[in-house]
């Protein structure tokens, strides 16, 4: 017994080694989860706002899951050197968890992504037909042309058929040079932006959600070479009675 315990040692601090760096790497997308949650929120709200027929908490999801992530990465570096078999365990269930939770979650996005598009013409009309420069929405479309240059759905002249419009005129957030647009100019439509904000909008979102479906896939696959590892360990430290003194 005593030789067989000599012989899987090597085995065991192998794996122990390759388990702690593993925790760690584990850890940091954790902490990459976490500022790309923040990014979102800060950079993505706006258009998610617009996207979302109700509130959504995507991006808190993300800042959940992160940190979710670096409180686990120290539970497995902390379970991995006190060389613990149920803690092992555990360690390996939550890492399929959190692996199936984000296939599912990058699957959803795939399919779901032409449904996006719908509903993000279908809010963005709304939100132009209800705009009153006011609420939540209104902000969100004034964010959108002011960020983006852009002006109505396909084009400037989406806000003819806007209530606003024969109040007021286009949105000052609508004109090309901010500092020449004043009251009278609000109604000549010749002063916004030519560009339509849908074409821009969803190619920005593609192309920011591309970004973070990589990411997560990315971390969700290399949970398998850490489930792989916390199962061997447990089952060498069960089997040949491993204790860590």
């Amino acid at each position: 017994m005593a030789s067989r315990r000599m012989e899987t040692k090597p085995v065991i601090t192998c794996l122990k080694t390759l388990l702690i760096i593993y925790s760690f790497v584990f850890w940091i997308t954790g902490v990459i989860l976490l500022a790309v949650g923040v990014w979102g929120k800060l950079t993505l709200g706006t258009y998610i706002s617009l996207i979302a027929e109700n509130s959504t908490n995507a991006p808190y999801v993300l800042i959940g899951t992160g940190t979710t992530i670096i409180v686990f990465g120290l539970f497995g570096c902390f379970a991995t050197c006190r060389g613990s078999p149920w803690m092992l365990k555990l360690y390996a269930m939550f890492l399929s968890l959190v692996f199936l939770a984000e296939l599912v979650a990058g699957i959803s996005g795939f399919v779901f992504r032409h449904e996006i598009k719908d509903t993000f013409l279908r809010t963005y009309t709304e939100a132009i037909q209800n705009y009153n420069k006011n609420d939540e929405r209104s902000h969100a479309v004034d964010n959108v042309q002011e960020s983006l240059s852009c002006c109505g759905i396909q084009s400037y002249t989406n806000w003819s058929t806007s209530p606003y419009f024969f109040k007021h005129g286009i949105p000052t957030s609508c004109c090309m040079n901010s500092s020449d647009c004043n009251t009278q100019d609000l109604r000549n439509m010749t002063v916004a932006a030519t560009k339509g904000c849908y074409d821009l909008v969803t190619s920005f979102m593609e192309t920011n959600m591309g970004i973070i479906a990589g990411v997560a896939f990315g971390i969700a696959f290399s949970q398998l070479i850490g489930m792989l590892l916390a199962c061997c360990l447990s089952r060498f430290i069960t089997a040949n009675q491993y204790e860590m003194v």
